[in-house]
C-alpha cells in the first residue's frame, strides 16, 4: 500500500508544541524497585522533541468567556517575557564532509532534544567522558555502553546455560531409552523426566520441551543457591573452581568449549584514594572532554534551515554560512571528489533527494537516524533510541517519472540506471530487515525537472519534490499458509 504526500518545507512547530505539551503533563517514571539503583529517567531528560522552545496556548472554549481571558493572558505573557530561543554553533569539516559541534552544552542539548548526531568516540550517545571517568574510578554508576555490555553478557551466559540444560536432557533421555531396551520394555515413564513442582531442575528435564532463557535463568539461580548452601555447610565440591568462587561460572558441556571459561564479572580499574585526593606522588591531571558531536549534512541543514537552532561556520574562513550557501556546500560534498563551487544545482543531487526524505519524516514527528549498519538509508524511531528499537528501515530511491527525463534516449537511459535496483538487492536488504525485526519502507522521491537560474527560495524548491512510501514485508510460506 503506497501513500503520496508533498514535502513540507516549513518547520513542524505545531507538532512539536503538541508533543511538548503532552510530555510536560506526564509524571516522572518510577525509579525502580527497592534495593536497586535508581533508573535513569529518560522521559524527563528527553521531554522536548526538538531543540527549540514553544509557548503553548490554553484551550479556547466558545461558550466559556473565561477561556478568552486565559488566551489573552497567555498572549500577554508571551509579549512581556517571550521564550528564549537558543542558537548553537558548529563548524563544517571539509575533510570528513560533516558538521561538528564542540561545545559541551550544545552537544547535550542536541542529543537530548531530538537525538541529533553521534559521538565521535562513542557508538551513538556522546558518553566518552563518563566512560573514561568510570574507567579511572572517578565516577560511580553505569554508562549506557556498560549497561548494554552487561545485558549482552548476561544473555550470552544464559544461552550457555540453556545449552547445558538441553545436553543434560538429551543424556537423561538416552539413559532412559537404554534402560528400557535392557529390560525389554519399549515404553518410557515420562513422569520420571518431569521437573519437580518447585521449579528446580536437578538435571531432570523433558527433552521435548523448548528451553527458554527464563528457564535457564531459573536453573542457574537454583544451582547458585545450592552451591551457597554447600559452602555454608563446609562441603565445597572439588569441581567448583576459583572462577566460581568469584561469582563467575565455568561451563563445560561440549568438547569444543570444554577448556574455556566464561566469567560474567567485568574488570573495573580503580584509582587509589591517595591519587584521587591529590596526596599521592602527583595530582590527578584534569580530564578534558575530547569528544565532539558529529552531525550528518541532512541533520545539520534541518537544524539550520528547518528549525533555526544551529549556526554553521566554515572551518577554513570562520564565516557564518547562510541557508543558501549551506545548500550549495552540501550539494558539492555529496559527490566524491567534491564538485567545484561553480557547478549548477541539479534536481537529482544525492543530498537534495536524501534531505527531502529526512525533512519529510522529521516533519511527521519521527526520530530519523542513520541506517548504514543495516544496509539502508534511514531508521525511524517512534520516540528515540533510548526508548525502543527502530520500527522501520527506509530505503531512498529517486524516481524520474516526469516527461523531461525521457525526452531523449540518452537521457532516459542515464537516469533509468540511477533508479534501477536488482531483485537480488531487494531480497538481500529485505532479508536483513526481517532478521532484525524491522519493516522495510521503500521511499520514492519524484525528481522535478531542473530550474534555470538561481533557485531563490529553498522552500519553493523543496515543494517541487514529492515523496511516496511503500511498505514491503517478507513473505514466509510456512508461516503464512492456512
Amino acid at each position: 500500500m503506497a501513500s503520496q504526500s508533498n514535502s513540507v518545507p516549513n518547520p513542524p512547530c505545531e507538532a512539536a508544541a503538541v508533543a511538548a505539551k503532552s510530555e510536560s503533563t506526564k509524571k516522572n517514571a518510577p525509579q525502580g524497585r527497592p534495593g536497586r539503583s535508581p533508573r535513569t529517567n529518560y522521559r524527563h531528560i528527553h521531554r522536548f522533541p526538538l531543540p527549540f522552545s514553544v509557548h503553548p496556548l490554553p484551550p479556547l472554549i466558545p461558550h466559556n468567556p473565561l477561556s478568552i481571558v486565559s488566551v489573552l493572558l497567555s498572549y500577554l505573557t508571551y509579549l512581556i517575557a517571550p521564550p528564549h530561543h537558543e542558537v548553537y554553533s558548529a563548524y563544517f569539516d571539509s575533510d570528513t564532509s560533516s558538521v561538528h559541534v564542540t561545545d559541551a552544552k550544545a552537544i547535550r542539548a542536541l542529543w537530548e532534544m531530538g537525538f541529533f548526531g553521534k559521538g565521535s568516540l562513542s557508538r551513538s550517545e556522546p558518553s566518552w567522558l563518563d566512560r573514561e571517568k568510570k574507567r579511572r574510578g572517578l565516577l560511580g554508576g553505569l554508562t549506557s555502553e556498560e549497561v548494554t555490555r552487561q545485558r549482552r553478557t548476561e544473555r550470552r551466559e544464559l544461552k550457555l546455560e540453556r545449552a547445558r540444560m538441553e545436553k543434560l536432557a538429551i543424556e537423561q533421555r538416552l539413559k532412559a531409552e537404554a534402560t528400557a531396551r535392557e529390560v525389554g520394555d519399549t515404553s518410557i515413564d515420562q513422569s520420571s523426566l518431569l521437573p519437580p513442582a518447585d521449579g528446580a531442575t536437578n538435571g531432570m528435564l523433558p527433552a521435548a520441551e523448548k528451553f527458554s532463557l527464563r528457564k535457564a535463568k531459573e536453573a542457574k539461580l537454583f544451582e547458585s543457591q545450592h552451591s551457597v548452601a554447600q559452602t555454608e555447610e563446609g562441603s565445597m565440591p572439588d569441581a567448583l573452581d576459583k572462577s566460581s568462587l568469584n561469582g563467575g561460572k565455568a561451563v563445560r558441556f561440549s568438547p569444543v568449549v570444554q577448556a574455556k571459561e566464561f566469567v560474567s564479572d567485568s574488570t573495573v580499574i580503580c584509582v587509589p584514594d591517595s591519587v584521587v585526593d591529590g596526596h599521592g606522588t602527583g595530582d590527578e591531571p584534569s580530564l578534558d572532554n575530547e569528544e565532539h558531536l558529529q552531525l550528518s549534512n541532512e541533520e545539520a541543514f534541518f537544524l539550520a534551515y528547518g528549525l533555526g537552532a544551529l549556526q554553521i561556520f566554515d572551518g577554513e574562513r570562520n564565516d557564518a554560512l547562510s541557508s543558501s550557501s549551506l545548500l550549495s556546500l552540501f550539494c558539492q560534498h555529496s559527490h566524491f571528489p567534491p564538485r567545484g563551487a561553480s557547478s549548477d544545482l541539479e534536481p537529482a543531487d544525492p543530498f537534495l533527494i536524501s534531505y527531502v526524505v529526512y525533512h519529510h519524516f522529521r516533519s511527521l514527528g519521527w526520530v530519523v537516524r542513520s541506517g548504514v549498519k543495516f544496509g539502508v538509508d534511514y531508521l525511524l524511531y517512534n520516540r528515540g533510541p533510548v526508548f525502543s528499537h527502530a520500527e522501520f528501515a527506509v530505503v531512498v530511491i529517486p524516481s524520474f517519472e516526469h516527461h523531461y527525463w525521457s525526452e531523449t534516449e540518452e537521457r532516459k537511459a542515464h537516469y533509468a540506471s540511477k533508479q534501477a535496483r536488482s531483485w537480488w538487492w531487494l531480497h538481500c536488504v529485505n532479508r536483513v530487515q526481517a532478521q532484525v525485526k524491522k519493516s522495510m519502507v521503500v521511499c520514492y522521491v519524484e525528481v522535478p525537472p531542473p530550474l534555470f537560474g538561481d533557485p531563490g527560495d529553498i522552500g519553493a524548491l523543496l515543494t517541487r519534490y514529492q515523496v511516496r512510501e511503500m511498505l514491503i514485508r517478507r513473505w514466509v510460506p510456512n508461516r503464512t499458509r492456512d
